[in-house]
């Protein structure tokens, strides 16, 4: 019998765990705790708001997450809230020094650095909507004609732009593993996504965001102009692309902590009693 079960992140198996944990009073720890992006249509805000409800160590990786924690009253329950920075800065700080020695996604793609929109679209929202789908691609499609796009096509995606006969203007790629990623990020003019942690790891290889959702739960980075949302509307993401094409990224912030999470959080579970 462990002494905690670790869960992260706002996955059905997060829940599950965290669940199985608590019905067998084992101590549940969630690492990306208090994130909310206020919409209940998200499969993933049911994961997390319902797993850290019942998690004992609640590791925050914003100012944010904490301040939603305590608006939700989280101190009148038995947990402890900690906030330690976020450990997908750590995790690409370490492998983006590795990752150009691993990957040869850019010379095999045949791209020059600053001349691709990195895209990725699986969310089940844009998806699972045919006309947010056909907005989405209608507007890559068109500025394809100015920059190349590059989009990783997530299986399911495939599945449905086949079914519907959905036909991208350009060619989208097979998924790609996390060095090759890391790569793209490093080398694109900005990027385009629904994932949430697409939109971080922009924002650590200070790249500008157009988030393909009306909401993130990163409030920091729309704050500070370093996202930007957009309604599934082919003119509204096309006109927002364009104005990112020359727009300078200018960081002076550390949203994230400093690439120590993992040790701040080992170090509180050591202590944990």
């Amino acid at each position: 019998k462990p002494d905690f079960l670790m869960v992260y992140g706002d996955t059905n198996s997060t829940i599950a765990g965290a669940l199985a944990a608590k019905k067998l009073d084992i101590r549940v720890i969630h690492v990306e705790a208090g994130l909310r992006s206020f919409n209940m249509k998200m499969p993933e805000e049911i994961n997390r708001i319902l797993t850290d409800r019942i998690s004992d160590l609640l590791f925050c990786p914003t100012d944010h997450a904490v301040q939603n924690l305590n608006k939700e009253g989280f101190g009148n329950f038995k947990c402890r809230i900690h906030q330690v920075g976020d450990v997908m800065y750590d995790a690409a700080l370490y492998y983006s020094e590795r990752s150009a020695g691993r990957s040869d996604i850019i010379s095999r793609l045949q791209i020059k650095p600053g001349d691709f929109i990195l895209c990725t679209v699986h969310r089940q929202e844009n998806t699972d909507n045919l006309e947010n789908l056909k907005q989405i691609v209608a507007a890559l499609n068109e500025i394809n004609k100015q920059i190349r796009v590059i989009l990783p096509l997530h299986p399911r995606t495939r599945k449905i732009l086949k079914q519907h006969n959905i036909i991208p203007g350009f060619e989208p790629i097979d998924p790609v593993g996390y060095f090759d990623m890391l790569e793209m990020l490093k080398n694109c003019a900005f990027v385009a996504t629904d994932s949430g942690g697409v939109q971080k790891e922009a924002y650590f290889f200070n790249k500008f965001c157009l988030t393909l959702r009306e909401e993130t739960e990163w409030v920091e980075l729309v704050q500070n102009n370093y996202n930007y949302l957009t309604s599934i509307n082919t003119d509204a993401i096309t006109a927002l692309c364009r104005s990112l094409l020359n727009k300078t990224f200018d960081n002076r912030h550390a949203f994230y902590g400093k690439g120590d999470a993992a040790s701040l959080i080992a170090g509180i579970i050591r202590d944990y009693t």
